[in-house]
């Protein structure tokens, strides 16, 4: 069983970004600059983002952090979303979701430039996504796809079960699969909540992705023996014994299905940093495309 260490891939990553940085600053090029958009202080949210900023610093990029109050209204956030589109030093910005509840998130990342939608969110970015054409494409998926790749497993004719349909990850993934190309070229079995006999399915996979958000939902009896495991759930759960209060899980029933697993995602240290690291990678290509048109 090998575990597919997102940690220490996305540092890979992001050391390979960090020398094209210094290569951009030594030609006397802008570097690439990165926004994050944050209303309210939900824990989450604030974590997540901290921890790009953070990545920012360490390859190089300039990052903004505009951090709006809980009751900024619909147009307040929107306005801003139209000043990041205008203002020619950010290269790509995020909208950190969840949004509070009296916005509307459709309308807000709809807002957002498809040049500057570093997430890979907008219609626009998804549609080419789906036509195998040079996009955006959302950074969790992009991070699964990335990590695939760099531990050469083996993809090619097999049955990949996806568990989630979300826009964010379960769709995007399925497509990205199922398409020519490294870590691809795949055969799809994209299941949800209304699937019947999951286990069923799950039993058949080559591949499962479990991107459902229900902690250990994904047991050993679900899974034949070499299959290879990818956790995108990441869950708190409630632990009066833990120092925190709680620990973090994820979909796998990660201590017994590794042991039939012939590679693994861990959770955290899995999927979670190789979003990050590939959200870097969006912004670098985001800031070459601008050079390209200036040029």
């Amino acid at each position: 069983m090998v575990i597919l260490d997102g940690k220490k891939i996305s540092n890979q990553i992001k050391d390979e970004i960090a020398l094209e940085v210094s290569e951009m600053k030594q030609r006397g090029e802008k570097v690439p600059h990165l926004a994050a958009v944050l209303v309210g202080n939900d824990g989450a949210s604030l974590t997540y983002v901290g921890s790009k900023v953070r990545s920012c610093k360490r390859i190089g990029f300039e990052s903004t952090l505009k951090h709006l109050p809980e009751e900024t209204t619909e147009e307040e956030l929107l306005q801003l979303v139209r000043d990041l589109n205008e203002d020619p030093e950010i290269d790509g910005y995020i909208v950190q979701l969840p949004l509070p509840k009296h916005i509307d998130e459709e309308k807000v990342l709809m807002a957002v430039h498809p040049d500057k939608d570093v997430d890979g969110f907008h219609p626009t970015n998804f549609g080419k996504m789906a036509l195998d054409m040079e996009t955006f494409i959302s950074a969790t998926p992009y991070g699964i796809m990335e990590l695939l790749r760099r531990y050469k497993v083996d993809t090619e004719g097999k049955h990949a079960v996806v568990i989630g349909r979300s826009h964010i990850v379960g769709r995007p993934i399925s497509i990205l699969m199922s398409q020519k190309g490294k870590a691809a070229n795949a055969t799809v079995t994209l299941c949800h909540s209304r699937t019947k006999n999951i286990k069923e399915l799950t039993l058949q996979a080559d591949i499962v992705v479990s991107a459902l958000g229900v902690p250990h939902f994904l047991k050993a009896d679900m899974v034949k023996p070499g299959a290879v495991i990818i956790d995108v759930g990441i869950t708190r759960v409630e632990d009066a014994t833990k120092e925190k209060g709680y620990y973090i899980t994820g979909d796998v029933d990660y201590e017994k299905v590794k042991e039939k697993a012939s590679y693994i995602t861990p959770v955290p240290g899995g999927v979670g940093p190789m979003t990050i690291a590939m959200l870097l990678k969006n912004t670098l290509l985001a800031r070459e495309r601008h050079r390209a048109k200036i040029q």
